[in-house]
């Protein structure tokens, strides 16, 4: 498939936009989430002594900075299908226009649910509203959260695209009918808790993202699917400008509202691409963050409260023996790229 001649420029300019658009909104969003008092805030020191000693400092830093990272990209999206709309078929707009029904309805939407319900766990959580121990969501709400908006992508896929087919690199491809809809969900809600499992730290699931996008990008071009590699685009730009203000120390958090909202989107991209199997290497270092999470929990209820790590995720406990922050970060982002880098050239071989 030939992509439209603007439409082969169209990622880089859209990506470059969608920075533009981050960036320059951050500091405004950063000063009203500051009015507003919508500040981090961090677990007891009786409940998670660790933690709490660790990130004390962080305490009251704006959250539900991610706001900006969804909001930027539907700006954009919209902005263009509007244009399109305006100017008619054939104007520029239409060629860089990358809202489709086969491509990008279902991640934006998904992402779009996921985000708001982000959000209104961030506010419940600031206002120590909510069940959750410290507010918010309880865990299996959560959960419950993001499956209910996989069970919805997954009736779209099942029915309204007729993909039911699991592709396994460099075995093949089977049509597995109706299991696809358990499969589909599993990987959403996977992917979704794992990414927010890994925002803990100063740009630590940003830059992760990045990484990962940019993997998902290139394969969806690689096969043909030219408005989802440009919807990843527009992500990455977006992250980009977030990141500017969340390396360390951090201005802002990214918050449940960008982490849900792109770890469903990432899993939905993958899904759609027909690699969900590589995302597992891919997104290696969410992988390794949840299964952290689940041994140290596995390990407290088997033996009496006794603990394998100092503290979970991973990134917590490598703080707690005494790695600093930005070296964590950097070294997951080092890890990150390599990885996304070593799957997108098994994805493209599996092409050939």
């Amino acid at each position: 498939m030939t992509a439209p001649p603007l439409a082969v420029a169209a990622p880089l300019l859209i990506a470059a936009a969608c920075f533009l658009i981050s960036a320059l909104s951050m500091p405004v969003i950063i000063r009203l989430l500051r009015r507003f008092k919508m500040g981090k805030t961090i677990r007891d020191a009786k409940e998670a002594p660790i933690m709490s000693a660790l990130h004390k400092d962080k305490a009251g830093t704006p959250t539900m900075g991610g706001i900006v990272i969804w909001a930027t990209v539907f700006v954009v999206v919209f902005g263009l299908a509007g244009a399109c709309w305006g100017l008619g078929e054939g104007s520029w707009a239409c060629q860089a226009n990358f809202l489709s029904r086969g491509q990008t309805w279902l991640p934006l939407a998904l992402m779009a649910g996921a985000a708001l319900i982000g959000l209104v766990d961030d506010y419940l959580n600031i206002r120590r509203l909510g069940s959750g121990k410290s507010g918010g969501l309880r865990e299996r709400e959560r959960l419950l959260s993001y499956t209910l908006i996989a069970v919805a992508g997954a009736w779209w896929f099942f029915t309204k695209l007729s993909w039911d087919q699991l592709h396994i690199p460099f075995v093949g491809t089977y049509n597995i009918g109706w299991w696809y809809v358990p499969f589909f969900i599993t990987v959403v809600v996977s992917t979704s808790h794992s990414v927010n499992e890994t925002d803990g730290l100063d740009g630590l699931a940003g830059g992760t993202l990045l990484a990962s996008f940019a993997a998902f990008g290139i394969i969806a071009w690689s096969q043909g699917r030219f408005d989802l590699a440009t919807l990843c685009a527009a992500i990455i730009g977006a992250l980009l400008g977030f990141l500017w203000f969340n390396v360390n120390p951090a201005e802002v958090f990214m918050g449940d509202t960008g982490s849900m909202s792109l770890g469903t989107a990432l899993a939905v991209v993958a899904l759609m691409t027909n690699q969900p199997i590589l995302l597992i290497l891919i997104g290696l270092p969410f992988v390794v963050e949840t299964v952290s999470v689940l041994i140290q929990l596995t390990s407290k209820k088997l033996r009496k409260g006794k603990k394998v790590f100092l503290s979970s995720p991973l990134h917590h406990h490598l703080q707690a023996i005494g790695w600093s922050e930005p070296r964590i970060v950097m070294r997951f982002w080092m890890i990150s790229f390599v990885l996304a880098g070593v799957g997108t050239v098994l994805a493209l071989f599996d092409q050939i």
